[in-house]
């Protein structure tokens, strides 16, 4: 059976210190890939460091890992990618085993599961921030992912090229996630060691910042893509404040015959009414979801996998 060609994915910015023995690595376990380094506007000398140890290097202006992925995958043709941050915190030598494992088993991601092997992989709230992220995608979109926040990933051709990326940051890691599992698409996993980074290497990712940002995003993409149970929750919301300000003046009411605060009557009424209209926006935008998805899937099916691609 033919070889498949393989693109290897390095996002860069300001990876100076690191790129050359990441380039260096790639070419020795996966000498037939073609090894793409994508420089975000680095202010040091990445691109050349990255040039000069053999790879070929692009630039993207747009800052922001998402819109590097973004032009990456719309540019680079391949059967299967492996996309891996350029500052040496990954093991170049689980690369072939992440390939073997997708092709054997036809599945359009791996994920590479991080194993810390130094004290210092994880700076202080990334293992937590990263377990509660997880955490969240897997009770909303399916339990199926592990380490979703890992920058060591194997795609399909099918996966890259029907992937609609809005995300310009670190949430790319995110929607990668919920694109495969909002297609039912096969994933895998398999766990490889994780390391500090090299000293002089600074890590680009602010705990805090860029953590309530992903969090957004999952919520975001929850909206997107569960609509129904979205605004049904709200609906449930506001139906529960709405018999809570209404159920006393209803009794008093049956008892009495009167009304009083009327204002409250008319504003548990008017909460009720937006609880209606919001299980009725989650119906209507359910169905526009539900096309959107069926479009996604068609373009996914419109790329042969690799081994169908073999077999005719």
């Amino acid at each position: 059976m033919p070889q498949p060609t393989v693109a290897v994915l390095i996002p860069c910015y300001n990876e100076a210190v690191a790129i050359a023995q990441v380039v260096a690595d790639y070419k020795e376990v996966l000498p037939e890939a073609s090894i793409y380094v994508y420089d975000n506007n680095s202010t040091d000398n990445t691109a050349g460091i990255a040039a000069a140890a053999g790879a070929i290097v692009r630039n993207e202006p747009q800052q922001g890992k998402g819109a590097v992925v973004r032009r990456m995958f719309r540019d680079i043709e391949a059967d299967f990618y492996l996309m891996v941050d350029g500052d040496h915190t990954y093991d170049a030598s689980l690369a072939p085993r992440l390939l073997e494992l997708a092709i054997a088993q036809h599945l359009d991601l791996v994920n590479g599961i991080r194993k810390e092997t130094e004290q210092a992989a994880y700076r202080a709230g990334h293992r937590l921030g990263n377990t509660m992220l997880t955490g969240a995608v897997r009770n909303i979109f399916g339990d199926r992912v592990q380490d979703m926040l890992s920058g060591y990933k194997v795609f399909s051709r099918r996966f890259v090229k029907s992937f609609p990326i809005t995300s310009i940051g670190f949430g790319i890691e995110t929607e990668l996630t919920v694109h495969a599992l909002e297609l039912d698409m096969p994933v895998g996993h398999l766990e490889g060691p994780y390391r500090g980074r090299i000293e002089g290497s600074s890590s680009k990712l602010n705990t805090y910042r860029d953590g309530i940002r992903i969090l957004w995003l999952i919520v975001q993409l929850f909206k997107h893509e569960r609509p129904t149970a979205f605004f049904s929750l709200f609906g449930v919301l506001l139906t529960l404040v709405s018999l809570a300000l209404g159920a006393p003046l209803l009794s008093e009411y049956l008892h009495t015959g009167l009304v009083p605060r009327l204002p409250t009557g008319v504003l548990a009424t008017g909460i009720m009414l937006l609880a209606f209209l919001s299980f009725m926006t989650g119906q209507i935008l359910g169905t526009v979801t539900r096309g959107r998805r069926e479009t996604k899937m068609l373009a996914y099916l419109a790329y042969p996998s690799f081994n169908r691609q073999q077999s005719h």
